[in-house]
């Protein structure tokens, strides 16, 4: 008996999905560099035809990883709250998302620093920049509602922060004092203190080693 067209499309979203999932395994065991399209056909156990079908370059697998983590950071468009609220939700969320995310940050991270790679991510941003300017508007929505001179500033020092801390817990993921850092970041900006620490893995504040 033949399938139904909505089972046929279930069937392809699951293999898109399974590519890509082993895509984004590989890249971050090689890196996007060493990587190839075999690799990510021998991960996802399918044919080579089938990943081309759905991405005919390699860097369109990445591509579509970045698209994804774009749309992530988008979350915090749906904050509700006060400015303080929100700009708590941004900071716990970004360190959420930074330590349970750790490939795909990773990914983002080198295709954004590396000079050969980094085109790669201009392109994915440029396409999304519609959404990549409400997330920045949001953030100095926040900042203006707090009183902020210079709201345009505070928003670029918070992502540059943010983005710092990510970078560093994606190196250092096991020495990483995530909850001392979240505390005084809340301290910078005059928030209140947490009432608990975030449901994710924090040594105590020592040094950062790689391990």
């Amino acid at each position: 008996m033949p399938r139904s067209a909505s089972t046929n499309r279930e069937l392809r979203e699951k293999s898109r999905e399974r590519i890509l999932s082993a895509a984004l395994e590989v890249f971050a065991e090689k890196g996007y560099e060493a990587a190839s399209i075999s690799d990510v056909t021998q991960r996802a156990e399918v044919s080579r035809g089938l990943v081309t079908y759905y991405f005919a370059t390699k860097q369109q697998l990445a591509a579509e990883l970045l698209d994804r983590w774009l749309d992530g950071i988008g979350a915090i468009l749906t904050l509700t709250g006060t400015a303080n609220e929100r700009l708590a939700g941004i900071i716990d969320g970004t360190l959420m998302a930074a330590a349970s995310t750790l490939e795909i940050q990773r990914l983002a991270i080198s295709l954004m620093m590396q000079p050969t790679t980094h085109d790669v991510f201009a392109e994915v941003e440029a396409a999304k920049a519609d959404r990549v300017v409400e997330i920045e508007d949001a953030i100095r929505s926040i900042f203006a509602d707090r009183g902020a001179a210079d709201p345009a500033v505070e928003e670029m020092l918070l992502r540059a922060t943010l983005e710092g801390v990510t970078v560093k817990l994606a190196i250092y993921p096991e020495t990483f004092p995530v909850e001392a850092v979240r505390r005084r970041l809340y301290a910078g900006y005059g928030l209140p203190v947490p009432d608990s620490p975030l449901p994710i893995a924090s040594p105590q504040v020592d040094r950062l080693r790689a391990k």
